[in-house]
């Protein structure tokens, strides 16, 4: 007989288990009269930590869903689209850590600051600690988001000089023109935000250390926060200056109801001739009807066919002067849309750029300069600056992210509101639904009322040739682009003559080109 087999437990006893805890709960309260603020800051870290952890687990379970599908695809096809599926990666895990990053530099990097003031006028060394672990997670965070953003603005910038060139003119090569320069600009600060980052995580690195250069690190990391932001102030400004410049164009256009006041009228008399000579015709129908002889039923067939032809041109007045004043109304809807998004540019620009970024700026400069002053001494200034440029760019920050949420909630809550003219609008989701579509942070708006308002303006500046807009005016066609124009799609930016201009508005196979270069000119950013 085989003798039989005895096992082992391999698990611990419940009384070795308890003494374990005992042993942990004993460490754990042996903790200092402080530490509820190392803990809150602990608490930071971790938090944003465990955010970043998720979001990168989001960005790869969406990369994967792509990766399972192309097996099917050839190797030529593969090739081809593979950096568009790493910058699709990339830019998702972005938009995946872009609230983790707002909550840090909105509420974790300005309490480290004001914890780091508070130790250094208290002498607290454990506080001092706690402060600068949080302010490494804290930088490690911004790193972690910016370098993704460097890397997606150099690879679009990249991709749109590649469409510049191959489209040479037009729609498309202006908006990928415009749009290279813009990633480009965007590639640049990022990589100077990365190098102000990596600065600071190594000046909170030697604060946990201790080392000797601690100060000099603060130095280096004000100076490098300085430059980035005064980067992004510059930016700002420049933006402020070419929304300007185009709010005063578009506005230097005139009101259209006052512009085309002498051409409705026009439209008007000839609608009131053709309703007379209709109500002539009609009067001599009925003296024809009364009149006695041989004639009287060729003379009756003639002033029905009078009457025929009278009433048509009447009814075509009428739908032409409709048509116009619907044209007006909608090119005035146009323009004072454009200004108001010029506008709304104007101030998100001012307050979180121009105003929030140089604050920022300046902080740094303080923190440079006390740093190389005065060694590691209280600055109370230069935190003071650094949490007031901060909130004005949460500020800004939470309003874009407000409006975007509103818009894709929109979206697909009432499809019906901005649908193309013509086209069945799809079927409205349920108000939960429309929730979880409007949290979706990575996802942009597609039909909203920027494309809505493209569409309107294409078809008033487009050719006869373009179904829908055959009953144009001539007039009404001129004011719509010169609206397009002032809007920085005229024919000297599509490096076209007028005239070569004038017929891609009227190329049905450029309208989908047309109508997204309207809307990239009309985004307040």
């Amino acid at each position: 007989m085989s003798t039989p087999v005895h096992r082992t437990s391999t698990r611990q006893s419940s009384a070795s288990l308890l003494s374990a805890r005992r042993r942990e709960g004993s460490r754990t309260g042996s903790t200092s009269a402080r530490s509820a603020e190392r803990a809150l800051l602990a608490m930071q870290s971790r938090a944003g930590n465990r955010a970043v952890t998720a979001a990168v687990q989001r960005a790869r379970d969406t990369g994967g869903g792509g990766e399972a599908g192309s097996g099917t695809a050839s190797a030529g096809a593969k090739k081809k689209d593979y950096r568009d599926r790493i910058a699709g990666l990339l830019d998702r895990f972005k938009k995946n850590l872009e609230p983790v990053d707002t909550f840090i530099k909105g509420f974790q990097t300005p309490t480290n600051a004001a914890f780091t003031q508070q130790a250094t006028v208290a002498a607290n060394e454990g506080l001092k600690h706690s402060a600068a672990a949080s302010g490494t997670a804290a930088a490690s965070g911004n790193l972690l988001t910016e370098l993704p953003g460097t890397v997606v603005s150099g690879m679009d910038a990249y991709k749109n000089m590649k469409d510049a060139r191959k489209h040479e003119s037009g729609a498309k090569h202006h908006t990928a023109n415009k749009k290279a320069r813009t990633k480009g600009t965007d590639a640049v600060v990022s990589a100077i935000s990365s190098g102000a980052y990596s600065a600071g995580i190594a000046k909170e690195a030697t604060k946990i250390q201790k080392v000797a250069e601690a100060a000099l690190a603060s130095e280096v990391s004000g100076a490098a926060s300085a430059s980035a932001g005064a980067a992004k102030g510059a930016r700002a400004v420049l933006r402020i200056g070419g929304a300007a410049r185009k709010y005063k164009q578009v506005k230097g256009l005139g009101d259209p109801h006052t512009m085309h006041a002498r051409s409705l009228a026009r439209l008007g008399e000839t609608r009131e001739r053709a309703h007379w000579a209709a109500a002539e015709a009609n009067v001599a129908l009925g003296m024809y009807w009364a009149h006695e002889g041989p004639e009287r039923l060729e003379a009756v067939s003639d002033a029905i066919d009078a009457i025929w032809n009278v009433m048509g041109e009447a009814r075509d007045a009428s739908e032409n002067l409709r048509h116009a004043e619907k044209d007006v109304e909608k090119l005035s809807a146009a323009q004072e849309y454009a200004k108001k998004k010029q506008l709304t540019k104007i101030g998100k620009e001012a307050v979180g750029g121009a105003v929030g970024e140089s604050t920022k700026a300046a902080a740094g400069v303080v923190t440079a300069v006390a740093a190389g002053t005065a060694g590691l001494a209280s600055n109370p200034v230069g935190w003071g600056l650094a949490g007031a440029g901060a909130g004005l760019v949460l500020t800004v920050t939470l309003y874009k992210a407000l409006r975007a949420a509103t818009k894709r909630y929109e979206e697909v809550r009432h499809p019906d509101r901005w649908a193309p003219e013509g086209e069945t609008p799809a079927e409205a989701e349920s108000r939960k639904e429309s929730l979880k579509h409007a949290l979706k942070f990575w996802k942009k708006v597609s039909k909203g009322e920027r494309q809505a308002m493209a569409r309107e303006i294409y078809a008033l500046a487009a050719g006869p040739g373009i179904s829908g807009s055959d009953r144009t005016t001539a007039e009404m066609r001129e004011s719509a682009r010169a609206l397009l124009v002032a809007l920085k799609s005229g024919p000297a930016k599509h490096k076209l003559e007028p005239e070569a201009w004038a017929e891609t508005l009227d190329d049905p196979a450029r309208s989908a080109g047309w109508i997204q270069e309207i809307a990239e000119q009309l985004a307040s950013g």
